[in-house]
């Protein structure tokens, strides 16, 4: 491939509770509520997405609230935590902040020279916030809770939870040209784009332990980014040259693309950064209104009936 992956487009998680979720990732982490839309593959369920004040490649993260799902089970075949980058120097920030709002956190702790905490979402999602100063807010949302000295500046990276390498580092490295990088006990880290861009994704084996049960708090699939449709359409051959079964090229309207599952079960997407979350909402009503692809229009009635109603906070509250 003469493109190369620029890093992580946006990640989709499962959900239970959409108010629920609304209200942690616009007041606990501060991010903006960019779009409300709805599962293309089932749209009687919630899209709703968030980021930085555009939702650029990078910080979006994405969920499927399906109402009164129970929790999954953590384990092998899933990408079992988010990361994200912070400032270096927002350390207390986020110690105060989590603490003032009950919310029970690990650390600080250091891994492979970054500090970093742990948290979970309230569907047991894994987060981590690392301290770093090699990321920076490129949209920053200017209405968050969070001050923009101490904000998300997008992903640090992920990671993913198997019972074998081999198949999968293949796919990573010698398919999807990632970097391999340092290993320690049974944890490898590979990096994908660049400068501010990159992703770190590190790999944790561990034969022994369970398979994961995909449910609320648990990661539907990972984005990877690619810079246009052009390059786009490269990847699709590409993957399916390279004997790996995959989608078609599939329009999600805000960005193109395609599903591939790895060796170890978890499910891979290619993203084009175009034309992104500006195509609809102009930037000051971004996340104001159910927005439905054009060719969901007809069936918006119906759509709209199914949702249950969520309440966005777009200012900053005490």
């Amino acid at each position: 491939m003469n493109s190369s992956i620029l890093g992580i487009h946006h990640i989709t998680v499962m959900a239970s509770d959409a108010q629920r979720n609304v209200d942690f990732y616009t007041q606990v982490l501060g991010l903006r509520f960019v779009k409300k839309s709805i599962n293309q593959d089932a749209p009687d369920v919630y899209h709703l997405y968030y980021g930085d004040a555009v939702g650029s490649p990078g910080t979006a993260l994405t969920f499927f609230p399906f109402r009164h799902a129970a929790r999954g089970t953590h384990g092998n075949g899933e990408i079992g935590s988010i990361a994200f980058a912070v400032p270096a120097a927002s350390l207390d920030f986020w110690i105060a902040h989590l603490s003032q709002r009950g919310i029970p956190f690990d650390g600080p702790s250091i891994r492979w020279g970054d500090q970093f905490m742990t948290f979970q979402d309230p569907d047991g999602l894994l987060i981590e916030l690392f301290f770093t100063d090699r990321m920076k807010v490129r949209s920053p949302w200017k209405n968050s809770p969070v001050p923009e000295e101490y904000a998300v500046a997008g992903f640090y990276g992920v990671t993913l939870f198997l019972d074998s390498l081999d198949d999968s580092e293949h796919v990573l490295v010698n398919i999807l040209g990632f970097t391999k990088g340092a290993a320690t006990g049974n944890r490898r880290r590979y990096f994908t784009g660049t400068d501010g861009d990159e992703a770190k994704i590190d790999i944790v084996i561990n034969p022994s332990a369970p398979a994961s049960r995909q449910s609320a708090g648990s990661v539907h699939h990972i984005a990877w980014r690619v810079k246009d449709f052009d390059v786009h359409r490269e990847w699709q051959q590409h993957i399916a040259q390279s004997g790996i079964s995959t989608t078609e090229v599939i329009d999600r309207f805000y960005f193109h693309s395609i599903y591939f599952r790895e060796p170890g079960g978890i499910l891979y997407e290619i993203a084009s950064d175009t034309p992104g979350f500006l195509v609809d909402e102009p930037f000051d009503e971004l996340g104001s209104h159910l927005m439905l692809p054009p060719w969901f229009e007809p069936m918006r009635e119906k759509i709209e009936r199914s949702l249950p109603p969520i309440v966005v906070p777009f200012k900053v509250t005490s």
